[in-house]
């Protein structure tokens, strides 16, 4: 009878192993599945993470680009116009260009209160707050009733400060872009 119980034990452990092994099989196949799907979910959200990052960054520079030319190009018309006050030539294009290039300061300004960085906005609020003085005490001397500190001379004085500004501005936008070189050299 020993060797009968062998062969029927034998038997036994074959069938039940022949029965386990698609289901193990199975297991271990759908284990590996689950694993490799886990890891392509990863890669895949580190991927999208990678692409957003990306993508704030380029909105960011752009809204960078579009404040430094608002800035500069408002600041260069309120120079030009404070020079038509001066001259007392002051026309109806000229007025029009120096407001066209306020509002789109404004606008930049307006856009970089969403996007920018703390220290990009604490740079663009100074220079938002001289340029709106400026513009108050020129309009001011062109009605002929200047305020103290809004002549001509003083009014050009701090607009030719606000360049130095400006280069202060743009190197905390350039540092805030990962581009920390310093501000760039004024052209003589």
């Amino acid at each position: 009878m020993g060797t009968a119980l062998i062969a029927l034990a034998a038997a036994t452990v074959g069938v039940i192993g022949t029965l386990l092994a698609p289901v193990l099989s199975q297991r271990l196949t759908a284990r590996a599945q689950a694993e490799q799907f886990d890891r392509q979910q990863r890669t895949d959200h580190a991927l999208r993470l990678h692409q957003r990052r990306i993508a704030e960054e380029d909105r960011r520079r752009d809204c960078y680009v579009a404040a430094n030319a608002a800035y500069r190009r408002h600041r260069v018309e309120l120079m030009n116009y404070l020079w038509l006050v001066h001259k007392g030539e002051v026309t109806a294009e000229g007025r029009q260009a120096m407001e066209a290039a306020r509002h789109a300061h404004h606008a930049a300004f307006a856009e970089a209160q969403m996007i920018a960085s703390a220290a990009v906005m604490d740079e663009l609020d100074t220079m938002t707050t001289a340029l709106s003085e400026l513009y108050g005490r020129t309009m001011r001397l062109e009605e002929g009733r200047p305020v103290p500190g809004g002549s001509f001379q003083e009014i050009h004085d701090e607009l030719q400060e606000l360049w130095d500004r400006g280069q202060g501005l743009r190197a905390v936008m350039r540092s805030d872009l990962g581009i920390d070189d310093g501000p760039l050299p004024r052209p003589a």
